[in-house]
């Protein structure tokens, strides 16, 4: 075999072998999150915190803040606040408290204060947002899997589509590996989640596959807004914390953006307390 035959072989056992990583790594965690997320209450809102606490970590290690107590600390302590409120169902104290952690950081972070205060509203926005969305004990769990899967499925559909058709890059500039057709998978396949959840009657089929189509692109802008971000600072992994993975902002991204979005829809039609009743009754 001559070297250049040598390179794409060893590319392609290294391919396997993070798809094969990957794979565990989902069936250990999927599980875990649909059960608290089942759970819902306080089970959901620890993990919710906790994962809020490892997205503003990794942005501050992408964004090389991460050794600056000072912007560490009011941080950390702003995201677990508001966590306990959100456990004891004071979402409005949850909301001052994160409020009052970005201001903070605007003023103590120094000369990349836009930065820092740009974590903490991207990891607060998860954790508020994630919580809304599951709040509602009737729609609640249905509004969140939907969500999740959506995410999910966009980013399977997504990464077989793209690897088994190839073709044209999607943004050559900011993620060189994804194509039109992996984005086109994944937009097909959210659309296959929706159209399963109105075959048993979960929600309308229109509203649902408008819903479905909406969150699966917000997802993948979400996934080239954290690419952007970390080709912005020359890192290619947010951390690898997650074998096959990355960090939680690799395997969040799509999440936190269309988890966001949904939370807004909701909130829009349902208010605070029925934002699942907003995103699947119609």
């Amino acid at each position: 075999m001559t070297e250049g035959e040598a390179a794409p072989a060893a590319a392609s056992g290294q391919d396997q072998r993070n798809l094969v990583a990957r794979v565990a790594a989902a069936i250990v965690l999927a599980p875990i999150a649909i059960a608290l997320a089942y759970a819902g209450g306080i089970a959901w809102a620890v993990l919710v915190t906790l994962a809020a606490i490892g997205l503003f970590l990794e942005w501050l290690m992408i964004t090389g803040l991460a050794r600056e107590i000072r912007v560490v600390t009011p941080g950390i302590a702003a995201l677990l606040i508001a966590g306990l409120c959100l456990m004891t169902g004071r979402i409005d104290a949850a909301l001052i408290v994160l409020a009052v952690g970005v201001i903070a950081l605007a003023l103590l972070s120094g000369e990349r204060r836009g930065w820092a205060a740009a974590g903490l509203l991207y990891a607060a926005a998860a954790e508020i947002a994630s919580v809304l969305v599951r709040l509602d004990a009737v729609k609640g769990f249905a509004a969140l899997m939907f969500v999740l899967l959506v995410v999910w499925v966009t980013d399977i559909g997504g990464y077989f589509a793209g690897r088994s058709i190839g073709g044209p890059k999607l943004w050559v500039r900011v993620s060189p590996k994804k194509t039109w057709a992996g984005a086109i998978g994944g937009f097909v396949a959210s659309m296959l989640v929706a159209a399963g959840f109105a075959a048993f009657e979960i929600g309308t089929t229109g509203p649902l596959l408008v819903l479905g189509a909406v969150l699966s692109v917000v997802s993948q802008l979400g996934d080239l807004f954290e690419s952007a971000v970390k080709r912005r600072f020359g890192v290619k992994d947010s951390s690898h914390i997650i074998p096959g993975h990355g960090g939680l902002l690799d395997r969040l991204d799509g999440f936190v953006a269309a988890v966001i979005v949904a939370a807004i829809f909701g909130f829009l039609r349902g208010g605070a307390d029925g934002v699942g009743r907003g995103l699947m009754v119609w």
